[in-house]
């Protein structure tokens, strides 16, 4: 068949489809859309984000000191007691993933968060034990809990508001900037109360508190079911993803199309996983355009098609909206590596400076990084009320600037962050030498322990735009079917970033030498720390232009977005039929691409 014919035929098929399916996608879509507003909104915030409060207020208190009680209670060595840290947050953010694929797949996230939420109460209960093993137990479950409530609460929580661009350009940003500030005000309290009391009161307190808080959590959230939005899953994002790659595969020897209307699209299949848009189609990765060609017998009018041998458009755009992401996803990654340890060296830096508040009062090491999350939240003010709006003169950016430029002033905060680190460290040996106090490493050296604040602010800041701007990142350019293996990702990014910081420790421990050890494992103050955070500097520049190359050549998803209901009330007066609307898109650094659909998209 030649080409000409191929492409006469595949019109005809297209053709015949598309207006059968356009009506029964208007009314679909203005259904989804009439169903959304009816629930959710402003009032079920308090309902879910105090689960996901809990959880943060849970995980930090009972992680924020895990270093004191590893090495002053069980008398670990100070390397294995920072890997068993790093070992567990990459655990604790791998499992998410688990939780996610439940979600998007057949559980749903209101049953995922409630499950996980369970889970991890139950296991709250052991957390006071002195046996190692029982502790060991009780972190791994406690991952496996969290894992169903990290990935899902902000997706859904999300889900509650209408997060169309086109309708209210601004809502997003304010909601994550709104969230992470909850999370920040959890985690605040967390390293305050929760760690004196297990400083001055006990373990048992210490642990039992975010348990409590675990299981009011629970009945909150259970309590306001009747309100929520809830999204119906569809279906696993990886088997859809796998459909188009054997697709593609079997037609690798099939042109394609030069028109990308000949290929295939069908509103009506593709309704349940794009409630709030269709996906336009682009002209990158084109390999995977195949897997959309119509080929004869492949579409009746009576059965749907076989989705291992033909796909739709808008299920090839999510794999490569997939695709386009992991770059600018695996650069976060370093970045987790570079303030893994903020939990553990710096901890044990605390322990040998000047604590004193007053005469009778010590601020308990693991609280110092309150100064980071007091700096988080007065930063996530700053950026909405006066970052924001100047920025937004400039940029004519409704959000101020983009997710993937707030991302790149992050990288750049966290490297000062680490130089800082380093300095302070030189500062504390240098007044322990002229005290003679190197070796003595239970002495309290005459330097006070606010020399530590400044790193901890600068991380706090580097949060306010690295975070946020990569939770931004994940949400909006995901396909909205995968949303919560999108927000998995964050968290395996958190995983991954632990177990290189484990590996890291471990070699620079292990090929440091033993009298001029970098880590060593009982006296801090005859090693060579310093040296391992301009190590972990140099890593992080590296990273930060591997960063701005992949975000220069990004490009964000083209969507149509589903048009309200006043919207195609409008159009039907006109007669139209056109239950979708163009939406604009610009590049990573804001340069402006405009699309509509079946248009070229410049990269």
């Amino acid at each position: 068949m030649d080409e000409l014919g191929f492409n006469s035929k595949n019109k005809s098929i297209t053709n015949k489809v598309e207006e059968e399916e356009k009506k029964k996608s208007s009314e679909d879509h203005g259904h989804l859309q009439n169903s959304k507003r009816k629930l959710g909104g402003i009032r079920t915030m308090p309902f879910i984000l105090a689960n996901e409060i809990c959880d943060r207020f849970a995980t930090t208190g009972f992680h924020a000191n895990m270093i004191t009680y590893l090495t002053q209670e069980l008398n670990m060595p100070l390397v294995q007691a920072s890997n068993t840290l790093t070992n567990f947050n990459g655990t604790a953010s791998l499992t998410p993933l688990i939780g996610a694929l439940m979600a998007d797949s057949f559980a749903g996230r209101f049953w995922t968060i409630t499950v996980g939420s369970i889970i991890y109460e139950l296991n709250c209960q052991e957390a006071s034990s002195l046996q190692l093993s029982v502790l060991y137990i009780s972190l791994l479950l406690t991952s496996l809990g969290s894992g169903g409530i990290r990935p899902c609460v902000v997706t859904f929580a999300a889900d509650q508001f209408d997060m169309q661009k086109s309708t209210l350009a601004s809502q997003k940003w304010n909601f994550f900037n709104w969230y992470y500030f909850c999370m920040g005000m959890a985690t605040l309290t967390a390293s305050t109360v929760v760690v004196y009391i297990q400083d001055n009161v006990g373990w048992s307190w210490g642990f039992g508190i975010p348990a409590i808080a675990m299981a009011l959590s629970i009945i909150a959230f259970v309590f306001g079911a009747a309100l929520y939005v809830k999204l119906k899953p569809g279906g696993s994002p990886f088997t859809r993803l796998a459909q188009v790659i054997a697709s593609a595969f079997k037609k690798r020897k099939q042109p394609v199309p030069e028109d990308s209307k000949l290929l295939y699209q069908n509103r009506e299949l593709d309704a349940a996983i794009s409630v709030n848009g269709m996906l336009l189609h682009t002209h990158q990765f084109k390999w995977f355009d195949k897997a959309a060609i119509i080929r004869e017998g492949e579409v009746t009018n009576s059965n749907p098609p076989n989705l291992w041998r033909l796909a739709t458009v808008h299920r090839v755009e999510e794999l490569k909206s997939i695709i386009r992401m992991l770059p600018i996803w695996s650069a976060g990654i370093l970045l987790v590596t570079a303030s893994s340890h903020q939990n553990s060296f710096t901890i044990q830096q605390a322990r040998t400076m000047d604590r004193h508040l007053s005469h009778s009062f010590q601020i308990p090491p693991a609280s110092l990084s309150i100064f980071g999350t007091i700096t988080m939240l007065t930063g996530l003010v700053l950026y909405e009320r006066l970052f924001v709006p100047l920025a937004r003169r400039f940029t004519k950016n409704p959000s101020g600037i983009t997710c993937l430029q707030r991302m790149g002033i992050g990288f750049t905060i966290n490297i000062l962050a680490t130089l800082v680190s380093s300095l302070v460290e030189i500062k504390r040996k240098a007044v322990a030498a002229h005290h003679n106090l190197l070796d003595d490493p239970k002495a309290i050296i005459p330097v006070s322990v606010f020399w530590l604040v400044p790193q901890f602010c600068i991380h706090g800041m580097a949060e306010v735009f690295m975070s946020v701007g990569h939770l931004e990142f994940l949400y909006d350019q995901s396909p909205e079917s995968m949303r919560s293996s999108a927000a998995a990702l964050y968290w395996v990014a958190i995983s991954i970033g632990n177990y290189i910081g484990t590996l890291m420790v471990t070699l620079v421990h292990k090929y440091t030498g033993k009298e001029h050890n970098w880590l060593p494992d009982r006296n801090l103050n005859r090693g060579r720390l310093e040296y391992y955070y301009w190590l972990v500097s140099g890593i992080q520049v590296i990273n930060l232009i591997y960063y701005v190359l992949c975000a220069w050549f990004y490009t964000y998803k083209p969507l149509e977005e589903a048009i309200s209901k006043e919207e195609e009330d409008e159009e039907a007066d006109n007669h139209e039929i056109r239950p979708f609307k163009r939406l604009d898109v610009t590049n990573g650094f804001g340069d402006h691409v405009e699309l509509a659909r079946n248009d070229h998209q410049t990269v």
